[in-house]
């Protein structure tokens, strides 16, 4: 484990501002790859900062996009259900927005030497996982992409069309390996969404691995959420780790 520095930056996504939250290896013998993080629909809370530090501490650079940066660095807060809170949280960072931000994240990576953003990942959580498929699908930039939970087909509330919104139609258009990880008793994405992307994928002609996790539910790597699952979260963080330096 190596020792890591962490700060708030800014930069700049099309006429916006947008901040994000970076942390570096100290002391790294030779500017070190990148990982830019999509966040889950909460943002970027203190759990995915020290997400953020812990892949740091392994060696990378990552940076974590804010894609709510444009209205406060939270998701919306004027809803009255829970269905309602999530609908407007991929909807603030739908995909003709955030990608162009995660894009912009490795554009300010590319911009500084302590870095070496011509080595470039992308990992995902939830929302942040459909957005990593997304530009895998959209750039040659990246070296590979890991989706944690991220949803196979995203319901009509929560597409700016007001259709269902597939990642698992685009996903045989993956242009970088993929390694994909879900929960088993995931109580928001079906088991067979799951196996139709699992398929998808492996059409795209990139090494592709889907990994599902037995009686692990959603957000189960996030060890400040009731569904955390220690087994599932470690054995993820492990393959996780060995996919990104394989790669990068």
């Amino acid at each position: 484990m190596q020792h890591t520095e962490a700060a708030w930056v800014t930069f700049p996504s099309g006429a916006d501002t947008i901040r994000g939250y970076l942390a570096l290896p100290v002391r790294a013998q030779e500017p070190p790859p990148v990982v830019v993080m999509a966040h889950e629909n909460l943002g970027v809370t203190e759990h995915r900062e020290r997400v953020t530090e812990r892949l740091a501490a392994e060696g990378f650079a990552c940076l974590t996009v804010d894609l709510y940066s444009r209205i406060g660095g939270r998701p919306p807060q004027d809803f009255t259900t829970a269905d309602e809170r999530r609908a407007k949280a991929f909807l603030a960072a739908r995909d003709e927005q955030a990608v162009p931000d995660l894009e912009a994240g490795l554009d300010h990576l590319a911009s500084r030497a302590d870095v070496d953003a011509s080595r470039a990942a992308v990992v995902g959580f939830c929302l942040g996982g459909g957005l990593a498929l997304a530009w895998a699908v959209q750039t040659d930039r990246l070296a590979c992409a890991v989706p944690l939970y991220g949803l196979p087909e995203l319901p009509a509330a929560y597409s700016p069309t007001g259709r269902v919104r597939s990642r698992i139609d685009v996903a045989d258009r993956v242009r970088c390996p993929v390694q994909a990880h879900f929960g088993g008793a995931d109580e928001v994405i079906p088991l067979d969404q799951v196996a139709r992307l699992g398929d998808a994928l492996k059409l795209s002609g990139q090494r592709t691995e889907v990994h599902v996790y037995d009686g692990a539910g959603h957000a189960y790597h996030d060890d400040t959420h009731p569904n955390h699952h220690a087994e599932a979260a470690r054995l993820t963080w492990e393959r996780t780790l060995e996919f990104l330096r394989a790669h990068l």
